[in-house]
Order: structure tokens, then C-alpha cells, then sequence
């Protein structure tokens, strides 16, 4: 993996093990707990802004999936790269960190993971933070994205995203709209994603996308998004990118349905990167809301 810059992402690692697998996580400042939780293809590099505004007073923690970042890339004989097996990857982490009252943020595949702890975990949970992303499944009034479709179910997607990187180093481009990412960032963000070998979970999270009763991860879907409710009467925070060709308006009006008192910041030209579009809106808004709520 290419070296990324320390004016960068200037952070200590830590490493959990997971029955022989390396689990890499940040563990930044002390006090109060805010827990982010990146999705695909990102890695804790998505939060790096985030954690240098927060840490001098909350302590930020962030995890990089299996597959991910600078955690192991095991082969699928040596990992199950399943929802339910994330799932209960950041639950060990939780657990051995000793965390409660989170704060929680979650992007991305990071809300399935996220949440999908922590509707069984709601007793740990004190605030929620959303940034384009869900944790139920694919609205009804959503077509499936033609992107996403040729990854998870044709040839072409492993050749595509195991082969030319093609799913990290286009999401590097085409996930801000607001603003264009600078080529030292965009590298980062793909550094870790250098082989054939290391660019499995890129594909995989793809391919373990449920879309009908009987696929794998669709039971764990449903469960998940029948309890959202339980984190009801936790004070939520919605920022979303109004541009993100995955996490639309229809995603949006389904969280508004679950949590009709949330907060809720739209910004009209920002994608699926809201936090590299918008930083400087997003971040202060955050750090008032786990102040004031």
C-alpha cells in the first residue's frame, strides 16, 4: 500500500484481532464517544476531517472494515465478507472497547453495519448522525442503480473493480459534485486498494447488496430496518448530498418516515462524499449537535 501523507491522515493505529485478522481502528482524544463508520469504498481516510475537529473534546473512534483501509484483506476461504459477519466485527470492537453512549455516525454501508449493531445494542446508543446511507432496504420507488448492477451481477464487475480499481478510483471522482477532489486525496483514498488481491471487499460489498427474499444478508435487512424504531426518541442529525446517484430523495423521504423528528441539513449540489463536498457546513454542524442535543 502507497504511504499516505501524515498532514493527512495523522493518526495512531490500533488493532484489534479477530480470531487471527487484523482489524485496524483510530481511537482519537478522550471524553465523550463518537463512533464513525465508513462504508465502500472508503475507509477511515473518510473521517479524517472529522476527527481533527472533534478530538479535542470527544474521543473518536473509527473503524476500518476487513477488507478495508489498513485492516487485514483476507481471501474468501479466510473471511465471510457478509453483512451479518460486519455486523458482528464492529460489535467486538464496541465490546472490546468497553463503549457506551455513543454518539454514532454512520455513511454509506456504514449505516447497515452501524445500526444494524446498534438496533440490538439501542441501550448504548445516545445520538445518531446520517449521511447518505441506509439501513432497510432499497425503496420501492427506487430502481436499483445500472452501475451497481453491473458490478454485483455481471462479469464485467470483478474484472472492473478487482482488475482496474474502477468502483475506488471512480467514486474518488464522481462522488463530489460540488467540488473536485485534489489528486493527493484522491490517491488516498485509493491506496489501500492496490492489487487484485486487496480490492476484494470493494467487490464484495457490492455483491452482498439484498434485493429479494432468500439472498444472503436480506433476513439481516429486515431485522435491522423493523427496529429503527427502537432509536426513536435518541436526537438524530440527517445531512444529506442531494446528488448522490445511490442515496437520493428516496432514501431521504423513508428516513423521515422512520425518525420525523430528525434534524435534517439538504445540500442540493453535494453527492455521495458529503463530508469532502460540504466539510465546512457539515463538521460544525455536527459538533453543535452533539453539544446541544
Amino acid at each position: 500500500m502507497r504511504k499516505i501523507s501524515d498532514h493527512l491522515y495523522p493518526f495512531k493505529r490500533h488493532w484489534l484481532d479477530l480470531d487471527g485478522l487484523r482489524l485496524h481502528y483510530l481511537d482519537e482524544g478522550e471524553s465523550e464517544v463518537v463512533v464513525a463508520v465508513h462504508g465502500n469504498p472508503t475507509w477511515s481516510f473518510y473521517y479524517r476531517d472529522l476527527i481533527r475537529a472533534l478530538c479535542d473534546d470527544w474521543r473518536v473512534v473509527v473503524p476500518d472494515h476487513i477488507g478495508c483501509g489498513l485492516s487485514d484483506k483476507p481471501s474468501d476461504e479466510d473471511y465471510d465478507y457478509t453483512l451479518s459477519r460486519r455486523i458482528d466485527d464492529f460489535g467486538a470492537l464496541m465490546n472490546d472497547l468497553d463503549l457506551t453512549d455513543i454518539n454514532l455516525v454512520v455513511h454509506d454501508w456504514g449505516g447497515m453495519i452501524g445500526l444494524g449493531w446498534a438496533v440490538r445494542n439501542p441501550e448504548r446508543i445516545k445520538r445518531l448522525v446520517i449521511l447518505n446511507t441506509a439501513a432497510f432496504h432499497l425503496p420501492k420507488s427506487k430502481p436499483f442503480p445500472w452501475q451497481l448492477w453491473m458490478v454485483r451481477d455481471t462479469p464485467v464487475g470483478p474484472l472492473m473493480v478487482r482488475g482496474f480499481n474502477a468502483f475506488s478510483r471512480g467514486a474518488s471522482r464522481a462522488a463530489c459534485t460540488r467540488k473536485s477532489l485534489s489528486k493527493e486525496v484522491r490517491d488516498a483514498y485509493c491506496a489501500p486498494y492496490d492489487s487484485w488481491r486487496d480490492r476484494i471487499a470493494t467487490l464484495r460489498f457490492v455483491q452482498d447488496i439484498p434485493l429479494r427474499p432468500g439472498e444472503r444478508g436480506y433476513d439481516v435487512v429486515s431485522d435491522t430496518a423493523a427496529r429503527l424504531d427502537e432509536l426513536s426518541d435518541r436526537p438524530v442529525l440527517v445531512c444529506w448530498g442531494d446528488k448522490d446517484f445511490v442515496f437520493d430523495h428516496h432514501f431521504l423521504e423513508e428516513w423521515l418516515r422512520i425518525y420525523p423528528d430528525a434534524e435534517v441539513h439538504r445540500f442540493p449540489d453535494c453527492g455521495h462524499y458529503i463530508l469532502e463536498d460540504a466539510s465546512e457546513e457539515i463538521i460544525p454542524l455536527i459538533r453543535r449537535f452533539l453539544t446541544e442535543t
